[in-house]
């Protein structure tokens, strides 16, 4: 319980920070909202099916899985919604979180996720997982830097093709992050002590590269061979979707190659460094 209770104050104390007040939500009225709310940051096509509806939330959200939202006074500010997740619901798949169009780098994502964490403990879930599209770096280093989660699988075009506004036209590949929501490292960045890797120390120290950027910004494939690699992705695909759509699925398959590879014989995303670089990690040799 003292964990639960330190999440706690870590999450009411994100809460301040951004300006929000996070809460569960069960009206109606609240959920219209979210669905309206991930409507505007997702801007799905005219014929195409909200990222979310609004009666979804409502079944969820009544069967006792986590809806929440971010509010700014009387303004939605962000929104989180997650369910439990097999084995034995001892874990919380988050499902969708966002925030408003405009509030970006205030703290309210960071919010949201503490207050989920904290509700997770609180029920008794040590695990919190969800997916993201690993070419986009913000998110990378969101979570697996400040909120100090891993990454193990990799999961080429995940949902098949998608036609909102942020993922159409491009496949839908995903990194499962797994957040311990117990662990000292997700402890210490969830009190606002993140662990950035300094990928110059570990090159010194024997890290490889295995995925770099070319002078013209396309994917430079290295060497596989180590313990430890570094898997670079460009510092803003989205940008780079509108500019040259080629480029940024050249990007999308060399990530798919060498990251999902590595993953795939069994490497573990230890973290992300702004810079743009995913740090990999190897399983050890068992010992003869």
């Amino acid at each position: 319980m003292a964990l639960a209770a330190t999440a706690t104050a870590d999450a009411l104390a994100a809460a301040k920070a951004a300006g929000v007040d996070v809460r569960e939500l069960h009206e109606v009225a609240e959920l219209r909202l979210v669905q309206r709310l991930f409507e505007d940051i997702w801007r799905p096509a005219p014929d195409g099916p909200p990222p979310v509806s609004a009666e979804m939330l409502v079944a969820l959200a009544h069967a006792g899985n986590y809806v929440a939202g971010a509010w700014a006074g009387e303004r939605l500010a962000g929104a989180c919604m997650g369910f439990l997740s097999a084995p034995a619901r001892r874990a919380l798949h988050s499902h969708i979180a966002g925030v408003a169009p405009g509030t970006q780098r205030r703290g309210v994502g960071f919010a949201l996720k503490l207050h989920q964490r904290a509700w997770a403990l609180g029920h008794g879930l040590p695990l919190a997982v969800w997916t993201f599209d690993p070419l986009v770096a913000r998110n990378a280093w969101f979570n697996l830097t400040k909120l100090g989660a891993g990454a193990s699988e990799y999961l080429p075009d995940f949902y098949g093709p998608m036609t909102d506004a942020i993922n159409a036209g491009d496949a839908s590949d995903r990194l499962l992050v797994t957040w311990r929501l117990d662990d000292p490292r997700v402890a210490a960045a969830c009190a606002g002590s993140p662990a950035e890797p300094d990928t110059g120390a570990l090159r010194a120290a024997g890290a490889v590269v295995a995925l770099d950027e070319d002078a013209g910004g396309l994917p430079a494939a290295g060497t596989s061979d180590g313990p430890v690699l570094l898997v670079r992705v460009p510092r803003d695909v989205e940008g780079l979707r509108g500019r040259d759509p080629a480029a940024a699925s050249r990007w999308r398959h060399a990530v798919r190659e060498v990251l999902g590879g590595l993953l795939a014989e069994g490497a573990t995303v230890t973290g992300f460094a702004r810079a743009g670089w995913y740090v990999v990690r190897r399983r050890a040799a068992p010992h003869p």
